[in-house]
């Protein structure tokens, strides 16, 4: 079933548990307020219907007396209107009902002022009647029962009863079609959505653009879908990038060490006397391609997953690395200027990234040059080297992966180290920056500090 239907449906449904809880309500109600009403028709004809005929039977009662011939009051139900009345005179006694039901104990009880006026449902020759029973008014022990046909409030429930049974039933049919009509035109932008995501499953294409519009969810929605393919595209080209630039990169020593190797191999072999240089050529292109491996693999292994966190001593690891530095480039001379400071962080992230900008600085610095790293209590370290800095043009790249300024093409390198420094600082949540001096360069990076 598609979406529209189920949305069709789950209107239909949604209307259907409306009328009907509409119809539960209101069918009772109507019908407790016509029997009311009729109640209330009873009432009337028992109290002035009778008292207009007990009228109208004593005033020809005296005629005729007078006249000498004998009325008496009826017994058998007289029709006024769509009610029956029939007169019990005194005594009252239980028994048959003169053309009616039968009068019961309780009619005796009525006309002796001992029991309160009642309604009963009868049924008399297969057809049942609302009855009220009460002292008849102007005859004292006498009895007056209206009856009305409970086919008379029937008649009037059944239709109404039809109506709203129409109306749930045509309630349904219509919000059934209203919801998949707004339903086709709500979900036109699913749809769209739906048709861009087969597209790009069948040609690959993360291109693809969405136009939907609006503030509702499933614009937002596709704005995200729209936003997700853009970084995808790009994580795609970037991967693309990275491996045309580390496939570069390695080409030029596996074929320096190659052509070594072959050196090697022909003539003389290692008894060559350019042996020992071919050899250290070797091991060096070796230990550029070693770096190399080793950069790519932390480049992928610092990414935007942060595999585990914790809270670090920014100032001992800056320490830490500073000394490991120390004792491996004694031409240049570090100095520390560390204050307390703590951040929730990936150790080995923080420490690659902080050992990479040390790295930097001790290359660039000339012999007894200078460096200086500081932490402060914000979660901010510097690196502040007295190398030659770096030129304008070539400061907004200096965080890209591979990217070297000619003047560092004749050092070693591979032009990954900053890369990854700038990864770590955006996958903490925090920023690396740049900043010439004169003489040198200072590289700041900045985390959020633990509470």
């Amino acid at each position: 079933m598609t979406l529209g239907n189920r949305v069709a449906l789950a209107g239909g449904t949604v209307v259907f548990a409306a009328l009907l809880l509409a119809s539960l309500i209101i069918y009772p109600s109507l019908s407790a307020g016509l029997h009311r009403q009729h109640d209330d028709v009873l009432v009337t004809a028992a109290d002035q219907d009778a008292s207009k005929l007990l009228k109208e039977f004593t005033f020809k009662l005296e005629q005729m007396e007078r006249e000498g011939a004998r009325l008496t009051v009826p017994t058998s139900p007289v029709t006024v209107g769509s009610t029956q009345l029939q007169f019990m005179v005194p005594p009252v006694e239980a028994g048959p009902g003169g053309g009616f039901i039968p009068v019961t104990e309780r009619d005796v009880q009525v006309s002796r002022g001992r029991a309160p006026a009642y309604f009963q449902d009868a049924e008399y020759k297969g057809v049942s009647y609302r009855v009220y029973t009460a002292p008849l008014t102007g005859m004292k022990g006498a009895v007056v029962r209206a009856a009305i046909p409970q086919s008379v409030v029937r008649s009037t429930l059944r239709p109404l009863a039809a109506l709203l049974a129409a109306i749930t039933a045509g309630g349904i049919v219509l919000a059934a079609l209203g919801a998949r009509l707004v339903a086709g035109r709500v979900l036109r932008p699913v749809r769209r959505l739906t048709e861009t995501v087969e597209h790009v499953t069948a040609t690959k294409d993360l291109t693809a653009s969405i136009d939907v519009r609006g503030p509702d969810e499933i614009a937002r929605l596709a704005r995200s879908f729209a936003a997700m393919m853009a970084a995808v595209e790009e994580s795609v080209q970037a991967q693309h990038r990275l491996v045309a630039d580390a496939s570069h990169e390695l080409r030029t020593p596996l074929t320096s060490i190659t052509t070594n190797l072959e050196l090697l191999g022909d003539g003389a072999g290692v008894a060559d006397p350019q042996a020992p240089a071919l050899v250290e050529e070797a091991r060096t292109q070796a230990e550029e391609l070693r770096d190399l491996v080793n950069n790519l693999v932390d480049l992928a292994r610092f990414g935007r997953q942060r595999t585990h966190t914790e809270d670090t001593r920014l100032d001992l690891l800056a320490e830490r690395v500073v000394s490991r530095t120390a004792r491996r480039s004694p031409r240049v001379s570090l100095h520390t200027e560390l204050t307390e400071c703590l951040v929730h962080a990936d150790p080995d992230a923080l420490e690659r990234a902080v050992g990479n900008l040390v790295d930097n600085a001790v290359k660039w610095s000339p012999d007894g040059g200078r460096v200086v790293v500081r932490v402060s209590s914000e979660g901010t370290l510097t690196v502040t080297d007295e190398g030659p800095g770096i030129p304008a043009d070539d400061l907004p790249f200096v965080f890209d992966r591979f990217y070297r300024s000619p003047a560092a093409r004749s050092l070693p390198g591979s032009g990954l180290g900053l890369a990854i420094v700038k990864q770590v600082a955006d996958t903490h949540g925090g920023t690396v920056t740049a900043e010439p001096l004169a003489p040198g360069l200072r590289m700041r990076l900045s985390l959020p500090a633990a509470p």
